[in-house]
């Protein structure tokens, strides 16, 4: 038997006060009474009112949640993200709606529009068009207060919060080099555009390109393996920058199997993120290779899995859960109408070294 939901109209009834009161009293807004708002409250404890947020929305402006649009929440990157985001936002006494974009745009928009009709007071997004997203833009012109993570999106005044994703990818790249390796693949998920990939490569052989910061994480990355390699003064084999066709696993491994296949195959590979390692470390197995004898690896991201291998996997560890504190306090400041300019914050990872790297000199 369906239970009756119990309304603002019973509890103004039950405590004796006008249904404008009650509203008052639950809704946390207006003046009432100390003897007349525990009159009210003690009535909702005892008939189990529960608010209805969305109905409080409209009258006061605010629903005191929050959404947040993350890339995948399967992937233990969001997870820490989330976490980070949940953290700040459940210590002000705020909630959370959370949607999976599962990095494609058409799912990034509906679930845009589904959270703003559900008068969220501020987005978190961690968008998978950095270049154009017009429903982004839409939302903000609206006065949707908003924050990005991971990714900045071209002209979106907004706040940002990233890691340094080139001057990270960089120096692992450089701890390669050092160690004597000449043959260092790259596996990175570069939408498959081989004209854009040689034009980025022709763009990058003498200095870093412009509006590198506006980029994906991926051609980022790429821009630090590159920039690794030009500070050697050596040339970049474009067979090596292994372009896996979309952003999954499956994906890395078979972008992965088919360098292993070579006959001049790398002798260290350069995973530019968690999706990416996880497809490398199938093709590796695979292949019956082993690290590091056979092959040196270093990944971007640190997982959990990276520790139980033998030997461990030396990593680029993000301060995931910092990430999505930076971004909640951003987003709760601009609810609260902080002003000024959008500020752009990067975090610095720390290299975590587990064995996976062998010098060859």
């Amino acid at each position: 038997m369906k239970t009756q939901k119990i309304t603002i109209v019973e509890v103004a009834k039950g405590a004796g006060v006008s249904t404008a009161t009650a509203s008052r009293v639950l809704g946390q807004y207006g003046y009432v009474g100390e003897k007349t708002k525990e009159r009210v409250l003690a009535v909702a404890a005892k008939l189990g009112y529960q608010p209805n947020k969305i109905a409080r929305g409209l009258i006061t402006g605010q629903t005191r949640t929050i959404g947040v649009i993350a890339g995948d929440i399967s992937s233990p990157f969001y997870a820490a993200v989330l976490r980070g985001i949940s953290d700040v936002v459940e210590g002000h006494g705020l909630g959370m709606l959370i949607t999976n974009s599962d990095e494609t745009l058409d799912r990034e928009v509906a679930a845009t529009k589904l959270l703003r009709e559900n008068q969220v007071d501020g987005l978190i997004v961690s968008p998978c068009d950095v270049t154009d997203s017009p429903h982004l833009r839409a939302a903000v012109k609206a006065g949707m207060p908003m924050a990005l993570i991971d990714r900045k999106v071209k002209g979106l005044r907004v706040d940002t919060v990233a890691v340094e994703n080139i001057k990270s990818s960089r120096d692992a790249v450089r701890r390669l080099l050092l160690a004597g390796h000449r043959r260092v693949g790259i596996i990175a998920e570069l939408a498959a555009d081989e004209s854009r990939l040689r034009g980025f490569l022709a763009s990058a052989k003498d200095q870093p390109p412009e509006g590198l910061q506006l980029l994906s994480t991926s051609w980022q990355r790429l821009a630090g393996y590159l920039e690794a390699h030009r500070a050697f003064g050596l040339e970049v084999d474009p067979n090596l920058i292994l372009a896996a066709e979309g952003h999954s696993a499956l994906a890395a491994q078979k972008a992965a199997l088919a360098a292993l296949n070579e006959n001049a195959r790398p002798t260290a590979l350069f995973c530019a993120d968690g999706l990416m390692s996880v497809g490398t470390m199938s093709a590796i197995s695979a292949k019956g290779l082993e690290i590091p004898r056979d092959l040196s690896l270093v990944c971007f991201d640190d997982l959990d899995w990276m520790t139980f291998v033998g030997p461990g996997i030396d990593a680029i560890a993000q301060p995931r859960r910092k990430l999505g504190r930076a971004a909640a306090r951003f987003l709760l400041a601009r609810i609260g109408e902080a002003e000024g300019a959008p500020r752009d914050m990067r975090l610095s990872p720390r290299m975590v070294a587990r064995g996976s790297l062998r010098s060859i000199l």
